[in-house]
């Protein structure tokens, strides 16, 4: 028996970070995301995801407030239609390559991906999936 979600979309993915300025920089300068907010007092920035309407938002981790510490994030998945070539943009821009691309024949199909930082660690995968 199927039962009703209890969740209706993503509306964001939120990662912790120490330096709010750092950050801002990396995903718009680096990743060439487009910033649609910025809170100075809340030390909050939101970005767009191109092709979703799911924001990739980050803020400053308040004392108490819970959830992951800065540099711990992982399994976001972003697209690209040739990783290779986005993961050697991003070291040209000054941001971190964790994991060179690779490609493999899956399950799925042939998966090409790699693996990139922003400056507190938090990690996020750059893939292609051809089926």
């Amino acid at each position: 028996m199927a039962m009703d979600p209890i969740v209706e979309g993503m509306e964001a993915v939120s990662v912790h970070v120490h330096d709010i300025e750092r950050a801002r920089k990396f995903y718009s300068e680096v990743l060439g995301l487009r910033e649609v907010s910025f809170l100075p007092a809340a030390s909050r920035a939101a970005f767009a995801i191109p092709g979703s309407s799911t924001l990739l938002t980050m803020h400053i981790q308040a004392d108490g407030e819970g959830g992951r510490e800065p540099g711990t994030v992982s399994g976001i998945v972003f697209s690209s239609t040739d990783p290779v070539a986005a993961c050697a943009e991003v070291r040209r821009r000054g941001g971190t390559v964790v994991d060179e691309p690779r490609t493999w024949n899956g399950p799925l199909g042939t998966v090409t991906l790699g693996v990139v930082a922003d400056p507190d660690g938090n990690q996020f995968v750059i893939r292609r999936l051809r089926s």
